[in-house]
């Protein structure tokens, strides 16, 4: 009898793409959860098995890009990188195509086996898109294949094109250029990656991009692992400078720029609006908050009317909690005789209880005021927006949301 035949599959993918949707739909109850090594993140692992083969499927941490900034995106990247998945399936929200085919184009530049699914088609077709596959999957260079996860549509198709690059080894076909300016420093420093044979399997190009990003934990591998690090981190930060002051920008904020070119020309040739174009609301607020130039002072405004709620709403209770307590404690005064009894109910519980629950209004509307710009969806476009400023920190943008609740206290 011959053996079954068993792939690993790691399906990577944005937050709210769908992914574990589709994660639950391939693997039923035949599931379990883990932890990777050295995080508290999540990890998901389950079977299925179609054509008489066997599929692995592990369910990776949603990310929106594998940049080491955030432990969800460094336990994506370190799995893909030291796991090596027969394939990696990225699973693309189709109704916002433009922005979930950013982590897209950095899954080629790992040059790994890849099949992009577009999920939510019937929400990208509802919207009036019609998108050109196979014209997409040219331009992109991997195969695509739309589905419905919420329905179990294409889940089939999806399983077919994972087979078959799984059983060829096929890699993306196009390369994501990124301009004559970063193409040339990004060709010294391949050469230099491959004269120093670093890596370990892993591609040259993207070790190279990396390097010019300056990323912090593949510098980290780089010092541990080579003898003469400080010279070619040296070579390396050189090339870095004559770039930054080549193309006038931090280095990873210009290759970031020409992803999105990338991913933004792809969608311009390979879709097309079948309804009355129109204007949808989420991409016009998108376009006021998330620009350059209004970005920084609307989130601003956001956090100042935040706080002014919190303390102004929050001033007439806090006055009745320790008008309460202050009476409380007097009552307690009247009845009890002086003593250390009397100390330690007046002094000691109702002043400690009450010097903390005079904060509690402000606490609740802290979180209740949070709450309410996390489901309108401000709450992702503010650490977009403030990416830039927490990356200068080595922080990632969501950083500044734990930082927010800390002012609660």
């Amino acid at each position: 009898m011959t053996p079954q035949k068993t792939f690993t599959i790691a399906l990577a993918g944005n937050p709210n793409s769908g992914k574990t949707t589709l994660f639950n739909r391939l693997t039923g109850a035949r599931q379990h959860v883990g932890n990777y090594p050295g995080v508290t993140v999540e990890t998901k692992e389950g079977l299925c098995r179609h054509n008489g083969v066997e599929f692995r499927v592990i369910d990776l941490p949603g990310a929106y890009s594998l940049t080491a900034y955030s432990p969800e995106e460094l336990v994506a990247r370190n799995f893909i990188l030291d796991a090596k998945p027969d394939v990696v399936v990225d699973i693309v929200d189709a109704s916002n195509l433009e922005r979930n085919l950013y982590l897209t184009t950095q899954l080629i530049e790992l040059n790994v086996p890849l099949v992009v699914a577009l999920n939510m088609f019937d929400e990208a077709k509802g919207s009036g898109r019609e998108i050109d596959i196979e014209l997409l999957s040219k331009l992109v260079g991997v195969p695509l294949v739309p589905t419905v996860g919420h329905r179990g549509e294409g889940i089939g198709a999806l399983l077919d094109a994972v087979q078959r690059v799984a059983e060829a080894g096929e890699r993306p076909k196009v390369p994501v250029r990124l301009g004559r300016e970063l193409e040339d420093h990004l060709h010294q420093l391949t050469e230099l990656v491959e004269k120093h044979g670093l890596g370990d399997g892993v591609s040259p190009r993207w070790l190279a991009i990396k390097l010019l990003e300056n990323d912090d934990a593949v510098r980290r591998s780089i010092e541990s692992t080579e003898a003469n690090a400080a010279d070619l981190l040296r070579e390396v930060d050189q090339v870095r400078t004559h770039l930054e002051r080549v193309v006038g920008d931090d280095a990873e904020i210009a290759i970031a720029d020409r992803r999105y070119g990338f991913a933004a020309g792809a969608c311009r040739e390979a879709t097309q609006t079948t309804q009355t174009q129109r204007l949808d609301w989420t991409d016009a607020v998108d376009r006021i908050v998330l620009s350059r130039l209004l970005g920084i002072p609307i989130f601003v405004l956001f956090m100042w009317l935040l706080f002014e709620m919190v303390f102004c709403l929050g001033a007439p209770p806090m006055d009745w909690i320790e008008k309460g307590f202050t009476a409380l404690g007097a009552a307690v005064e009247s009845l009890v005789p002086e003593g250390e009894l009397r100390s330690l109910l007046v002094d000691g519980v109702l002043a400690g209880v009450g010097g903390v629950l005079v904060f509690l209004p402000n606490i609740m509307l802290l979180f209740l005021g949070i709450a309410v710009l996390e489901d309108s969806g401000y709450m992702a476009r503010a650490a977009f927006v403030v990416d830039r400023v927490m990356h200068r920190v080595g922080l990632h943008g969501k950083s500044f949301i734990p930082m927010l609740v800390g002012f609660g206290c």
